[in-house]
């Protein structure tokens, strides 16, 4: 593996009870310090994906290697140890309405007896970095917008200093414009720390700041192609995707006079 490599994902494959193999023979490179889109239709199987990947769901057979280590094979307590490079964005940000914006961000070290006022500066460089000021620290979710919600989810993943973070469909529910304002958080979050991220999403508005797309089918990433080459691309499996086109994978011939 080269150093530019965050994951390798080598043959994966996660088959369930009832014989259906969600992931099968999926190979996949997540490039270190960019920030990775995966794309597929419902019921693909990319948020079993990300679990696997974050060790919350174990392979049935495969390798996942995060910094050349193979996580598939480690004992609990080393899964344990590789679980702490990871933060997690849940798709409605899982906020807790009893709590203020400072407990739901700080709530590890909360429990953990850190000291009150260790954690509150803590709370509130995280809140800063996801563009949230001091004035939204004793507010309740209740009190928040749906973007602003999406930051301090952020924040509280945030906290624990993850060198890799997925998000499962972090937009979903949202408008347009607040969709533009959550992608436009992932990229500038992975742009000012350098952290490996992987956004499962279905708005097209995300190809805008991903380095990487690729397209999962049936179990297997069929496709990989840089983000700012996507709606040029005469994969039939992303031309069918991006486009909304029911039948495929189709074959996307390319006119003569095109580059």
């Amino acid at each position: 593996m080269t150093n530019t490599l965050k994951i390798k994902i080598v043959n994966l494959i996660k088959c369930f009870d009832n014989g259906r193999c969600i992931t099968d023979g999926l190979n996949l490179d997540i490039p270190q310090g960019k920030l990775t889109c995966i794309i597929g239709r419902s019921g693909e199987g990319k948020s079993v994906l990300l679990k696997q990947i974050i060790g919350l769901v174990n392979p049935t057979s495969g390798n996942i290697f995060v910094d050349g280590v193979d996580t598939a094979s480690l004992s609990e307590k080393d899964k344990r140890n590789n679980f702490k490079k990871f933060g997690y964005v849940f798709q409605f940000a899982a906020l807790l309405d009893s709590l203020n914006v400072f407990e739901n961000v700080g709530i590890v070290d909360l429990e953990n007896g850190v000291d009150q006022d260790t954690v509150f500066e803590k709370v509130k460089e995280k809140l800063s970095l996801v563009g949230l000021g001091q004035d939204t620290i004793y507010k309740y979710p209740s009190e928040l917008s749906g973007g602003m919600k999406k930051r301090v989810g952020l924040a509280r993943t945030l906290m624990s200093n993850p060198e890799i973070i997925l998000y499962d469909e972090p937009t979903t529910g949202l408008d347009p414009i607040t969709v533009k304002l959550v992608h436009e958080l992932i990229s500038s979050t992975q742009k000012k720390l350098n952290i490996t991220s992987i956004v499962i999403s279905h708005d097209v508005d995300i190809f805008n700041y991903a380095d990487k797309v690729a397209l999962l089918y049936e179990g297997k990433i069929r496709s990989e192609v840089e983000a700012k080459n996507i709606w040029d691309s005469t994969d039939p499996y992303i031309y069918q995707f991006i486009r909304g086109l029911s039948e495929g994978p189709i074959q996307v011939e390319k006119n003569d006079d095109e580059d």
